[in-house]
């Protein structure tokens, strides 16, 4: 698996060993030792994921993440947290700012190599299932999803009160997420929004990665069922 990869931790030592580990298991990795110095990287070099310490001096990887997913250029970057911080509470924090893996020093660098590897795949994949060269036309997946909603409405799946699943969309999240849901392509979505493709595809690749799914339909289907649209 290829990929360039950001990794920001102040400590030299376990920065090098990590930045080897990942080059020789095919990787292109940039390095920073700080959030500021990694912000800097992340414009310049638009990597494919990051790795970030959480403990960091000035400005810590919470802060560092929040930064990120305020910016529309990296809302839907994958990001790891490698902290010596590994109480459950802390854990919690992560994701809830926004992370997609979190692993605790001291840490196995095949396990690293396999979240990084699994990470990308994933992002790959619903890159894929989000452009529009490879999606159905709209008619087709208004049909879809139509048929979707008729399912689940004679199961009794669709919720009627509030989703017992909990996902922190951003605002443009859900607004993605509800014309998606409506059967609209990114083209026609980007319009609504008046925003580019590209950041309508980021937008639906992050929804694929905070809802586990890998297409379409999955991700409608999904969100009628857990009461995360109407």
């Amino acid at each position: 698996m290829e990929g360039r990869l950001l990794l920001i931790d102040d400590e030299p030592g376990l920065r090098e060993a990590v930045q080897a580990y990942l080059e020789d298991s095919g990787f292109t990795v940039e390095v920073a030792s700080n959030a500021r110095d990694g912000w800097e990287l992340l414009q310049q070099t638009s990597p494919d994921l990051v790795i970030s310490d959480i403990m960091m001096p000035q400005v810590d990887g919470y802060q560092f993440l929040k930064q990120m997913r305020e910016d529309e250029r990296f809302q839907a970057l994958p990001v790891v947290f490698l902290t010596a911080r590994g109480m459950t509470s802390d854990r919690i924090q992560g994701y809830q700012a926004g992370c997609d893996a979190y692993l605790s020093k001291p840490f196995d660098p095949d396990e690293l190599v396999a979240i990084v590897s699994n990470l990308l795949e994933r992002r790959a994949a619903a890159n894929r299932a989000a452009g529009d060269g490879d999606a159905p036309d709209i008619a087709d997946m208004a049909r879809q999803i139509a048929e979707i909603r008729a399912l689940l409405t004679q199961r009794g799946a669709i919720a009627q009160t509030p989703s017992p699943v909990r996902i922190d969309f951003t605002p443009r999240e859900q607004s993605v997420l509800e014309l998606v849901a409506e059967g609209l392509m990114n083209k026609e979505i980007a319009r609504r929004l008046e925003t580019s493709v590209r950041n309508v595809e980021k937008y639906v690749s992050r929804l694929f990665s905070k809802t586990g799914t890998n297409s379409r339909t999955e991700l409608v289907r999904y969100a009628l069922e857990h009461g995360l649209t109407k």
